[in-house]
């Protein structure tokens, strides 16, 4: 497996070189918009350690990151009035990976909604700031 690359953007986002619409942040992860969302509210979870993916992450890192997603998924269906949630987490090219920094996916689904493409639609600034503000008041 190829080493972690610190100029991937992920890297970039937690060095605070990149911005981005901050939903929750603590001493071991960080959560965020994506900022081409496949649904309202889809956010991406990731360890502040500079894990490639899961096949290199530290089992604790790990369970942060995943206690982290599961509390963002409860939230999300509150805010979003979502009727159920998808989590995705892709490693290494054959695995679907395309930014080389673990992060899971968290995607409130509303039932027979189909979700959008994959990096298909760039979501609107003041939509995503609105909605990460949202995510984050009922994070607090």
């Amino acid at each position: 497996m190829p080493a972690y690359d610190q100029s991937n953007i992920f890297a970039k986002i937690l060095r605070g070189e990149i911005p981005c619409h901050k939903v929750y942040e603590d001493d071991k992860a960080l959560a965020f918009l994506d900022i081409m969302p496949r649904a309202p509210g889809h956010t991406l979870v990731i360890p502040k350690s500079p894990a490639r993916n899961i096949l290199d992450v530290a089992p604790d890192d790990l369970a942060h990151v995943m206690k982290l997603a599961q509390r963002i998924a409860k939230v999300s269906v509150d805010v979003f009035g979502a009727d159920g949630v998808t989590l995705q987490q892709f490693s290494e090219s054959a695995g679907g990976q395309v930014v080389f920094h673990l992060h899971v996916h968290v995607i409130p689904r509303k039932e027979g909604i189909a979700l959008k493409p994959p990096a298909s639609v760039k979501e609107a600034p003041d939509v995503l700031k609105e909605q990460a503000a949202k995510l984050a008041a009922a994070l607090a």
